[in-house]
């Protein structure tokens, strides 16, 4: 016998829930008094809704396998008690309706799914995430005020603040999107070239100058002993736009966000010669961040933005969330690409174009810590090519631009252990990068524009 509270599916999103109970409110009767409950059974409708965005599927999944198994599934996969308890807070929202800009690749993971999964409207938000063409544009809507909060390349905000490449607003950054989730690919017509000490004359594309993909690209070339800025070209080129340049031979390759990587692979026409996280394993990628104006004048929108993303990127830790989330992600809205391609790249189990499939389960990982040491790092390399002159006070920009505390602040709301510390060190193709003396690491290199 059919469950008498359940009318045809408790899923159906694109509609009130189908739960009545005789007070004429969307829960059973049993519920009643459990607004939690029913708090619970909204998220999961709107995870249903965006794994089967198409209403005849979404039933004939219910159908086959139950409500209460659907469940079940689903409650072992949300992080729903903590989405319960981040609505608790109730601080009122300065700003409800919302522009949060993206670049469609893999490192926007969280602030994309954060949307279908309907993580932003559980903190009270109707956001609206607007794919963008390019960084540029990404840097201009925010400079004009067009998007309240963006996907950022992680060390955008900081050349912004600084008034490199454009007028100096202040930016600041909420959490880093992701961490590795970048590879060089090559063309395959280089497949029996892979010393980069043989690469002078290439062509490489990256997404723009100032993103970890640059920086990463410059640092591998130089320990090989090719000056990037002579021995090279680099151009800028959007990541939408690497794959098709890959093939008509513009390039030669690039040093690219996935899937892009992934989709070279996929299309035939590229190889990935090595995944960043071989150069430095857990770098950062992209982040998470607005302007410190919107900050000032929004800070409990802003608070609620950032438990919506911490929320996100904890889900997208654990690796078993990983299929959903290609699922998730993967329709026109967002990505906009083949599922198996970012399947591939989001569990670490791909083909590598060469023959091999690899197993590197944090190929991409989405550790949101804005760790200042991740800034001085930056700073160092902005340093060593010349994209900024002079002193730079390291630590002030930093502490100024990536928001560490703030960011520890919402996770322990969340229920999310806070790590330690603000300045780690990190290891780079083998050399140690100790943020305490940074003028001294920017000047250690052989190669660099200084040095010319």
């Amino acid at each position: 016998m059919s469950d008498p509270t359940l009318a045809s599916s408790p899923y159906d999103a694109d509609r009130p829930l189908a739960l009545r109970c005789g007070c004429g409110g969307d829960h059973a009767p049993s519920e009643h008094a459990s607004a939690e409950a029913l708090s619970h059974r909204k998220i999961e409708a709107a995870l249903v809704k965006a794994l089967f965005p198409a209403e005849p599927v979404r039933r004939r999944f219910l159908q086959a396998v139950g409500a209460g198994t659907a469940r079940a599934a689903i409650a072992s996969l949300l992080p729903i008690g903590a989405l319960h308890a981040m609505a608790q807070d109730k601080a009122p929202l300065e700003k409800k309706d919302l522009k949060i800009g993206f670049i469609p690749i893999t490192c926007a993971t969280p602030l994309i799914m954060a949307h279908p999964l309907g993580f932003y409207k559980q903190q009270g938000l109707n956001v609206d995430v607007v794919k963008t063409a390019g960084w540029a544009l990404i840097r201009d809507k925010m400079l004009n005020r067009e998007y309240d909060a963006t996907h950022f390349l992680s060390p955008m905000p900081l050349a912004i603040s600084m008034g490199v490449g454009s007028n100096a607003v202040p930016m600041e950054v909420a959490t880093i999107q992701n961490t590795n989730g970048q590879a060089i690919t090559l063309a395959n017509k280089h497949k029996d070239n892979r010393d980069p000490k043989k690469w002078k004359g290439f062509k490489f594309a990256v997404p723009f100058e100032y993103s970890m993909h640059n920086f990463l690209l410059r640092y591998y070339v130089a320990e090989h002993g090719l000056n990037p800025d002579t021995d090279i070209q680099i151009r800028v080129v959007p990541p939408a736009e690497m794959v098709a340049n890959l093939r008509a031979g513009n390039i030669d390759g690039y040093l690219g966000p996935d899937p892009f990587n992934q989709r070279a692979v996929f299309e035939e026409v590229g190889f990935l010669h090595i995944l960043t996280k071989e150069i430095w394993d857990g770098h950062p990628c992209c982040a998470f961040g607005t302007s410190a104006a919107f900050i000032q004048q929004n800070p409990n929108t802003f608070a609620a933005l950032v438990r919506s993303v911490l929320t996100a990127s904890a889900m997208a830790r654990d690796p078993k969330n990983r299929e959903l989330i290609a699922k998730v992600i993967a329709p026109a809205q967002y990505l906009n690409q083949p599922e198996v391609v970012l399947t591939q790249v989001l569990t670490g189990r791909f083909a590598d174009g060469l023959g091999n499939i690899r197993t590197v389960p944090d190929r991409a990982d989405f550790d949101p810590i804005p760790w200042q040491s991740m800034a001085v790092w930056m700073l160092t390399q902005m340093k060593r090519w010349g994209y900024v002159k002079g002193d730079v006070n390291y630590r002030q920009l930093a502490e100024k631009v990536f928001l560490l505390t703030d960011a520890k602040k919402r996770m322990a709301e969340l229920g999310q252990k806070p790590p330690e510390g603000a300045y780690p060190k990190f290891t780079i193709m083998g050399k140690v990068f100790d943020p305490a003396k940074p003028d001294d690491y920017a000047r250690s290199f052989a190669i660099s524009r200084a040095a010319a």
